[in-house]
């Protein structure tokens, strides 16, 4: 296990970004990732966060229906676009997208993490499927996933997962300094979740909590916006409200995380446990 006492070398920028995107139109919503992630470079930020299928809308029906049309893999030229605003503006992406698995043809939510080179670095796929997802279709994943970016090591989640403490704990057990997640939160309901649940994994873990989330309607749902970043304390740092597009863009502080730790040992009780499973690991060009 890694330090959970050693912070990162120097503050990072990180943005979440929200915007409305089109049905099942890949090439489109590549257009509007590209974008958002030149805004989020303007403002300094070194990683973009996308919403939950934000690649293709969360159309479930749409996807498996097509799922050769409209899945994405890592050599997709689709991408093309997207990896080239990486490469020119050096900022890196985690881009919500679906995915079929070259092997067995199971469908997953995925999300397909470049790196300021616009070089593909690794996927993760969502563990915690909903119930009307399974009944879709989709197949959960069976790891975790954390990058490291500039000495900052990022845990990463797809909406659901993050209902689930076990799974940012996993993360944070695994040296996570912040928890990344792209959402699909609807209006309603959704807007209760990202008000309690992104600071309750903040304050679970002392650890950094960012929220991508939807602000537009896309298949079953409207998102209700409100992307986000939280502090180790559960305290709001950043909020792009209902803008569309918008951009909630957070300075991720060492001191601020090394204080928070030191001042609630949440991380070093020889009792704390997380579900075991596999996670994958990239260091961000």
């Amino acid at each position: 296990m890694n330090d959970l006492h050693a912070p990162p070398a120097a503050p990072l920028t990180v943005a979440a970004g929200q915007a409305g995107c089109a049905a099942l139109d890949i090439a489109a919503n590549v257009a509007t990732a590209a974008d958002l992630l030149r805004r989020a470079a303007d403002r300094g930020a070194d990683l973009l966060v996308l919403p939950e299928l934000f690649l293709t809308g969360y159309e479930l029906a749409g996807i498996v229906a097509d799922p050769a049309t409209h899945t994405v893999s890592p050599a997709d030229p689709r991408l093309d676009p997207l990896a080239a605003a990486c490469a020119e503006t050096r900022t890196a992406v985690v881009a919500g997208a679906p995915t079929r698995d070259p092997g067995t043809g199971e469908l997953r939510i995925s999300v397909l993490v470049l790196g300021r080179d616009g070089r593909f670095a690794v996927q993760y796929d969502k563990q915690h499927v909903t119930p009307d997802e399974r009944a879709a279709g989709l197949t959960p994943g069976t790891r975790g996933c954390t990058l490291t970016l500039d000495t900052w090591r990022l845990g990463l989640g797809i909406c659901w997962d993050m209902g689930y403490p076990e799974h940012a704990r996993a993360a944070a057990l695994d040296g996570a300094h912040a928890y990344l997640v792209g959402a699909m939160l609807g209006r309603g309901s959704g807007e209760h979740q990202r008000a309690t649940v992104f600071p309750a994994r903040a304050l679970d873990n002392t650890s950094y909590a960012l929220l991508a989330n939807h602000s537009a309607p896309s298949g079953a749902y409207h998102g209700c916006g409100g992307s986000a970043a939280w502090n180790p304390d559960g305290t709001l740092l950043a909020d792009a409200g209902t803008a569309d597009p918008g951009l909630a863009v957070a300075t991720l502080d060492p001191g601020v995380l090394a204080r928070a730790r030191a001042e609630d040992p949440v991380l070093v009780d020889p009792s704390l446990s997380a579900p075991v499973h596999p996670r994958a690991a990239a260091v961000l060009a």
